[in-house]
């Protein structure tokens, strides 16, 4: 079969032919050449063909169905796979582009055939031939369709050597269709410098108020690009109020003023028009709010002046030569030789500014601190503290400085002042003063003291000054007639006319201001007579503005005047105007006044004004008013009253202070009545509830003291009580201090009730005591009475008979462990001793209690018939019972024994020493009861009482 193929009239190599597989396809498509499915199978079967072959049967189909999509698509797809990886200018792509063209006669409504064919021009890089294509695929496809050409179309006219006119009208072209890109065509003429059309596109999308960016810029953003654009590009944008448009954005975008107005300058200065630059930078300056912005244009500013200068410096001599010339040639009308006779010589008409310049440059840098300083009064005129810098900045210029303050005067609202407004006025006037102009200084105090402050003291303060400078000036009598002025109070004209208006100024409250009465009355102590001064102090008492202070110095002034009782009524009435803790000074100075004026001649008067101190005083406040009282009474009263006085102090002073108040009572009783006197006040000071640690620092005060008189057991019973306040972990002084009197004054009997005191008081302080393990407990016995023996054995102690007794009696270790019934798990016996090997030996008691045959239960007397169970029945178990049931018995009996005996030996040696500690039973004191909890724990409460009692 021969087939001519499109691409010219050659015959058909023999290898293209079908070969016998393609005999039953061939058969096939024979009997039916217009089945899309028998040609797509045969295409599937011959698919590892070489594409010659193949493009022959596809051919063939196409001839067949011109109108298959499929067949067209995967032929296009085989044959840009063909191509792929040529050169362009290889004649397959001829024959590709060909191929497109007749697949596009009937395939002119498909956009993947147009979208595949101007790809591969593109890639071709054909521009004409590609924008034709491209307007005949805009042709043929539908509106809805364009979008998916555009894309490619608007690629291949942004490519490098597109003509720029050309990619304009496409541009143009591709607005008309959706105008929402313009910012793309914006961006495509910035990058082609086309800056005329692009600030009248960038104007326009400004103006339209309904514009949405699609690439998420703001309005903001778009607006800094159209400035960047006209000021950066002055000489080639015309027809746009740059000036309107850039003003505009000062206005709306106060966040990026500084920027926008070095841009405006900048325009000015790109397009020469230096002086107009000038003024820009100026009227900025001149009108920022913010020291950012400010910062921004004074850069700017400075880098400006800078580069004028330097050009100017580099040009100087060029111009000179010019000039030169210039003269040299003699072709010169009227009007210049006119010019050259008159003005010559004249600095205006020098060409060569840069004298001029460099003082504009150096001007500019020396007025910063004064145009940053108006910023800042701008941000807030009210600013007080940058009122005072301003004048600061020119201190070398009065005549700047009065024009500073005037105008701060008149621009600072006191109500609305950050700061103090009254030391404008102040500062005002010592400017004067300080030039000795004493007549403008007064005028400005005089208008000061008019104006309504925030606060009454702020006027206060103006008057005040206002006669210091009299003072200084020593104008003594005017500065006494300004201060009965000042605290003048106003008639009740002027009140009712106040109250009418409403709105009461501070000068109507200015009679009733403490600083100043105060300083009125130090005017009256230091220009003024007694009399007046009193006059002074009683119109103070009269306002009720007086102070503690204030009545110090009024009783100090009549004491150094010798009125020694009229001070003392100012006492008075101090302690009756005032309260804690305001009166306490009062008091004092009172109490330490009067005893040292009167001493024993006025006692009870003095013992009244005691009693009625203590009273109003509070806890906290107490006690050196009680100290004071008792030298009074023992240095002119009873001693007897001396000790009531420091027993009511212990009682009303707060807990914190009961331990150095009762130690004061103490001691002041030791040094009066003996060192037996203060034994009753210990022992009231134990039970007076003192805080824990108070209480067991008095207890080894007293301890100490029992020691010092030689009561060794007295002393013992008040280590015993004070070891309830004391956890052997946590405070070892204590039992350091409990060992090393048992060492020096006990025995080992004293000693070993020390360590059980120490292991029950422990386990009193500690719940985890009671889940140690047995073995630790006895471990821990072992090495504590370890260590008391061989202390007692250095301290020359002869060994205790019993103990030897009981070490001699001592039965083989018991090792076996015991049941929970036997011992108290928090109870170690007195009577147990370390071996060498280690093991723990428990001592037999050779002095067991015999129960009273009463005791025993009357359950004996009923004779109940028992049968024993055959031990066969249980096994070895019923043998291992009975030998740890016969065990716990042992260790319980022994337990029991040792800890009565114990318990009895204890009781009846230290019973008698404690009742003095406590008015209470001995049973009901702590240690007893842990003892006879152990008693009752081991042999019942009836039978403990009985052997005990």
């Amino acid at each position: 079969m021969a087939v001519t193929p499109a691409t010219g009239a050659a015959e058909i190599s023999p290898d293209l032919y079908p070969s016998e597989e393609d005999l039953p396809y061939e058969e096939e498509i024979l009997r039916n050449p217009f089945s899309l499915k028998l040609w797509w199978r045969y295409l599937i079967a011959r698919s590892s063909a070489p594409f010659r072959r193949r493009a022959v049967i596809y051919e063939r189909a196409l001839k067949a169905l011109p109108g298959s999509y499929k067949l067209w698509h995967a032929y296009l797809r085989e044959r840009l796979d063909a191509v792929r990886g040529r050169p362009v200018s290889d004649p397959a792509f001829d024959s590709l582009n060909n191929t497109f063209e007749r697949a596009l006669v009937t395939m002119h409504k498909m956009p993947r055939i147009w979208l595949m064919y101007l790809a591969s021009l593109s890639e071709q890089r054909l521009v004409t031939r590609g924008r034709r294509t491209f307007d005949r695929a805009l042709r043929a496809l539908p509106v809805t369709q364009h979008d998916r050409i555009w894309e490619p179309y608007l690629a291949l006219v942004s490519l490098p050597g597109v003509p720029v006119e050309t990619s304009l009208r496409v541009f143009r072209r591709y607005l008309l269709f959706d105008p929402s890109h313009i910012e793309d065509f914006i961006n495509f003429l910035i990058a082609s410098r086309r800056w005329q059309e692009a600030a009248e596109r960038l104007a326009g999308v400004l103006n339209d108020d309904s514009f949405h960016s699609i690439k998420g810029k703001t309005r903001h953003q778009l607006w800094l690009e159209l400035c960047d654009i006209l000021t950066r590009h002055a000489t080639e944008v015309s027809g746009l109020k740059v000036d309107a448009i850039i003003r505009g954005g000062i206005r709306r975008y106060t966040d990026e003023v500084g920027r926008l107005w070095t841009s405006l300058a900048d325009y000015y200065v790109r397009r020469g028009l230096y002086e107009k630059a000038r003024d820009i930078f100026e009227e900025g300056i001149q009108t920022v709010t913010t020291v950012r912005d400010f910062s921004v244009i004074f850069e700017s500013y400075a880098q400006f002046e800078q580069s004028a200068l330097a050009a100017k410096i580099e040009t100087a001599e060029e111009e000179q030569e010019e000039d030169g010339e210039g003269e040299e040639d003699g072709r010169r009308d009227d009007l210049s030789k006119l010019t050259k006779k008159f003005l010559d010589g004249f600095w205006l008409n020098d060409d060569d500014d840069t004298d001029l310049r460099m003082a504009r440059f150096e001007n500019l840098l020396s007025r910063r601190p004064e145009l940053l300083n108006s910023v800042l009064l701008r941000q807030n005129p009210h600013n007080v503290e940058q009122w005072h810098r301003r004048v600061k900045i020119f201190e070398n210029d009065p005549a700047k400085q009065v024009f500073t303050y005037i105008e701060a005067v008149r621009t600072v609202d006191p109500m609305k002042a950050v700061g103090k407004p009254h030391t404008i006025w102040i500062a005002f006037a010592r400017l004067y003063e300080s030039h000795n102009d004493i007549k403008n200084a007064r005028d400005i105090f005089e208008k000061a003291v008019n104006v309504n402050y925030k606060t009454v003291d702020h006027l206060a303060t103006v008057w005040c000054e206002y006669a210091e400078m009299e003072l200084r000036h020593k104008n003594f009598g005017r500065a006494l007639e300004l201060m009965r002025k000042a605290t003048a109070e106003p008639s009740v004209e002027v009140k009712r006319r106040v109250a009418a208006d409403g709105n009461e100024p501070v000068q109507m409250k200015l009679h009733k201001s403490l600083r100043l009465w105060s300083f009125y009355v130090d005017l009256e102590e230091s220009l003024g007579s007694l009399e007046s001064t009193r006059a002074v102090y009683e119109r103070i008492f009269d306002l009720r503005i007086a102070t503690p202070q204030i009545i110090l110095n009024y009783a100090f002034l009549l004491e150094e005047n010798k009125y020694f009782e009229d001070a003392f009524k100012v006492y008075e009435r101090g302690v009756k105007i005032f309260k804690y803790p305001h009166v306490k000074d009062i008091w004092v100075t009172y109490l330490s006044k009067f005893v040292k004026r009167y001493g024993k001649t006025k006692l009870e008067r003095a013992r009244e004004l005691f009693e009625h101190a203590v009273e109003q005083a509070p806890a906290n406040e107490v006690k050196p008013i009680y100290l004071q009282y008792a030298k009074l009474e023992e240095e002119y009263g009873l001693a007897k009253r001396a000790m009531k006085v420091y027993d009511q102090a212990v009682k009303a002073v707060p807990d914190s202070e009961k331990l150095s108040m009762y130690e004061i009572y103490i001691a002041r009783a030791a040094a009066i009545f003996g060192v037996p006197k203060t034994r009753e006040i210990y022992e009231r000071a134990i039970e007076s509830g003192l805080p824990d640690n108070d209480a067991k620092k008095m207890c080894l005060k007293y301890a100490e003291l029992e020691r010092n008189l030689g009561e060794i057991d007295r002393a013992r019973a008040i280590y015993v009580f004070a070891s309830q306040f004391a956890d052997p972990r946590s405070d070892p002084d204590f039992w350091k201090v409990w060992k090393d009197f048992e060492i020096q004054h006990g025995n080992e009997d004293t000693f070993r009730e020390m360590l059980r005191i120490s292991r029950s008081v422990s386990a009193s302080y500690s719940q985890t005591h009671f889940i140690l393990p047995e073995y630790l407990m006895q471990k821990d016995q072992k090495l504590n009475l370890e260590e008391a023996v061989d202390t007692l054995k250095r301290a020359g102690v002869p060994e205790d008979e019993m103990a030897t007794l009981e070490r001699q009696l001592a039965p083989a270790a018991a090792n076996s462990p015991v049941k929970n019934g036997g011992r108290m798990v928090n109870f170690v016996s007195a009577g147990s001793e370390s071996q060498s090997d280690g093991g723990i030996r428990l001592t037999a008691n050779n002095e067991d209690i015999e129960l009273p045959e009463e005791s025993d239960s009357e359950d004996d007397k009923i004779e109940i018939a028992q049968k024993n169970v055959p031990a066969s029945v249980f096994g070895d178990l019923a043998e291992k019972v009975a030998k740890d049931e016969d065990k716990g018995a042992d260790a319980a009996d022994n337990g029991g024994s040792r800890a009565l005996m114990y318990c009895g030996r204890l009781t009846c040696n230290r019973l008698y020493l404690l009742p003095f500690l406590h008015k209470r039973p001995r049973w009901e004191h702590p240690s007893l009861k842990i003892i006879l909890e152990h008693i009752y724990y081991y042999i019942g409460r009836a039978h403990a009482e009985n052997v005990i009692s």
